[in-house]
């Protein structure tokens, strides 16, 4: 049985000082209040949270803050968002602890603009490297191409951790 995410997720900003530090404190907050308001669970560094800005360094902490202050009480997706280098993003992945995190979000690559077969590709590489729930993230205004409902088909079929697409 695949996986399955219900209810309402919430994608968490990153919030920073006026200095372009990340704002932990302020982070706390946006995350309390969404824990506090009911949501099933939080994506952390998805689309709002600038991760395709922030250094590997900084994206790590983000992610590690977030787990502490959460504890358990939903469950976090890791935001893998923007990350053009398929072989770079399934050595981050390999290398990340997931111990934690409910799952994965991951869009197409930004700017590439791959083929169909180019996204089954990338998918494949990233659902190969982890048993983690991958949840596919299609934002064609973003990565200048659409994830086809029938790439999203095959790859769902052939990978029982690709749980879902937004």
């Amino acid at each position: 049985m695949k996986p399955q995410f219900r209810g309402t997720g919430i994608a968490i900003v990153t919030p920073f000082t006026l200095n372009g530090e990340i704002d932990f404190d302020a982070l706390e907050k946006i995350i309390e209040f969404q824990i506090s308001g009911g949501i099933d669970y939080l994506v952390s560094l998805g689309t709002t949270g600038e991760a395709i800005t922030l250094s590997s360094e900084e994206c790590l902490s983000v992610l590690k803050f977030t787990k502490n202050i959460v504890r358990e009480r939903v469950p976090i997706i890791a935001g893998l968002f923007g990350r053009n280098d398929t072989r770079a993003l399934v050595e981050k992945i390999k290398s990340f602890n997931f111990e934690g995190y409910a799952g994965i979000l991951s869009s197409s690559p930004a700017y590439n603009k791959p083929s169909q077969e180019g996204l089954i590709a990338h998918f494949s590489a990233l659902a190969e490297s982890t048993e983690k729930p991958i949840i596919l993230y299609s934002i064609p205004s973003r990565c200048g191409i659409e994830i086809s409902t029938n790439t999203i088909a095959k790859l769902y079929q052939k990978y029982p951790n690709i749980c879902a697409n937004v």
